[in-house]
């Protein structure tokens, strides 16, 4: 009997995002590193974006293409909701610190919020898979 360690969900957001993001986060780091008085370099914040739209239409187009000409479907319509709205206000919030609250830099606090921000994502997208498990566990008891 097999039992899984990691909720899929929670993995997808957290394990699978970091593995996929983990060379351009480095270089940022210590692009950032090596001279902290320093202005930090383009470089990083480049590769990030550049690797989060790669994955984002890329990765997805090539991924649907290869499953074939059968019809494809969400299979969790409430986690897929709560990604893509998190996704929308990431980049609101996003262009918010960069242009609004503080032009041009992130704060301290910017910076924690955002990873509240994330802590909270993870956090709803757990509970919208659970309760889509449990309508699931409900509707194939009554069809039983």
């Amino acid at each position: 009997m097999e039992k899984p360690i990691w909720n899929a969900t929670v993995a997808n957001l957290t394990l699978m995002a970091l593995g996929s993001s983990a060379p351009e986060i480095l270089l940022s780091v210590i692009g950032t590193l090596k001279d902290l008085e320093a202005e930090p370099p383009e470089l990083g914040p480049s590769t990030i974006v550049g690797s989060a739209a790669f994955n984002l239409l890329v990765i997805s187009g090539v991924s649907i293409m290869a499953v074939g000409d059968e019809p494809k479907k969400v299979n969790d319509v409430g986690v897929f909701a709560v990604t893509s709205i998190a996704s929308l206000f990431a980049y609101i919030w996003l262009f918010l610190t960069l242009t609004e609250i503080s032009e041009d830099e992130i704060s301290p606090l910017e910076a924690w919020l955002t990873l509240v921000y994330f802590v909270i994502l993870i956090v709803l997208a757990y509970v919208a898979d659970k309760l889509n498990e449990y309508i699931q566990s409900k509707k194939k008891t009554q069809e039983d």
